[in-house]
């Protein structure tokens, strides 16, 4: 299963839109807190998560969200940009502080 246009759209504004489960938005706000500088994810969130992974999949889930955060940071600091492999789909960047 993908994930639709509208959701995608919808990712930098998340925590106000409807289109994510509790779960999601529980991994979405991992995705923050890991992604963030620095990285720290507060035990009770660990917690709220466990309640519905089990340990093996919130490992998987942050071993997903850290390798993406290190593909990300790797290409920004070689210098990788987009070459139009998308095809017409498109990419949410993240929103900026300092714009």
């Amino acid at each position: 299963m993908g994930v639709d246009d509208e959701t995608l759209a919808d990712i930098n504004s998340w925590p106000q839109s409807d289109r994510f489960t509790p779960v999601e938005r529980l991994g979405l706000q991992l995705a923050d807190a890991m992604t963030s500088t620095p990285a720290e994810v507060p035990d009770e969130l660990r917690e709220q998560l466990l309640e519905h992974l089990t340990p093996t999949q919130l490992t998987e889930l942050a071993s997903a969200i850290a390798w993406e955060n290190h593909r990300a940071r790797l290409n920004r600091a070689l210098g990788v940009r987009e070459v139009g492999f998308s095809d017409g789909a498109f990419c949410v960047l993240p929103l900026r502080d300092d714009v």
